[in-house]
């Protein structure tokens, strides 16, 4: 199983053909998104719509907002929390290393070994950081 970070996830909405095409090669069905993953996607679109500075930007956010939305439709799986994420989140908490991980990238991580999921991610410089957690970059 693959996890699909939010950068990966926001690179798909773009468009990115390497991350179709491995998704692909990889099957549907192994790959799915976390709920805090969508949650930032549909966040950062919110965001962008939100704090648009004229109607040309705000047309483009609305645009990005409904596309991001139909995409997460889409998604085969979209993961919860579930009990196990949650232990593997407080046992995570505990590790002093792990501090300058944003909370949203440790719950991610958490979820991802919890469900012995590969996070396919650009952003190793967080995760690896994380003991046992896999990562792949299928973006670079």
């Amino acid at each position: 199983m693959f996890f699909l970070d939010t950068d990966v996830l926001s690179r798909i909405h773009g468009g990115n053909e390497r991350i179709a095409f491995r998704i692909k090669q990889e099957g549907a069905q192994n790959v799915a998104a976390t709920v805090v993953t969508a949650i930032e996607v549909l966040r950062g679109r919110r965001e962008f719509l939100l704090k648009a500075s004229d109607g040309k930007e705000l047309m483009r956010a609305q645009e990005l907002l409904a596309l991001s939305e139909g995409l997460l439709r889409k998604t085969r799986r979209i993961v919860p929390v579930d009990t196990r994420a949650a232990e593997e989140f407080d046992r995570l908490s505990g590790i002093k290393s792990l501090k300058k991980i944003g909370r949203a990238d440790l719950l991610i991580a958490s979820m991802a070994l919890a469900n012995g999921a590969i996070l396919v991610t650009r952003n190793s410089k967080h995760f690896k950081l994380v003991p046992g957690l896999r990562i792949e970059n299928w973006i670079d």
